[in-house]
């Protein structure tokens, strides 16, 4: 299998993000919503909301977490999985905010 590295300037994501928006149903509830502003993404990211974010599918999230490609920090009991947001906004290719 091939992959293909793509590189975004830290402009481009909220841009991205929008266009995003365009494409989801009205009737998304208020979460979806936050997941369309950088600023207000909360530190730590559900399989799901990663996998909105990246526009993948979650179980794709699950397997390059599997692989390595994507580490997640494992909580609780069941082991759910939590993902940093500086963790994706870098894979992403943007520059991660201060503070």
């Amino acid at each position: 299998m091939r992959y293909t590295s793509v590189t975004m300037a830290s402009d481009d994501i909220p841009n991205l993000l929008q266009n995003n928006k365009s494409n989801t149903p009205p009737n998304l509830s208020k979460t979806g919503d936050e997941l369309n502003d950088l600023n207000t993404l909360p530190p730590l990211l559900t399989v799901r909301e990663v996998a909105k974010i990246l526009r993948v599918s979650p179980i794709t999230i699950k397997r390059w977490t599997k692989r390595g490609r994507l580490p997640a920090i494992r909580i609780n009991s069941r082991g759910d999985r939590r993902y940093r947001k500086e963790t994706i906004l870098y894979y992403l290719g943007a520059k991660v905010p201060q503070g």
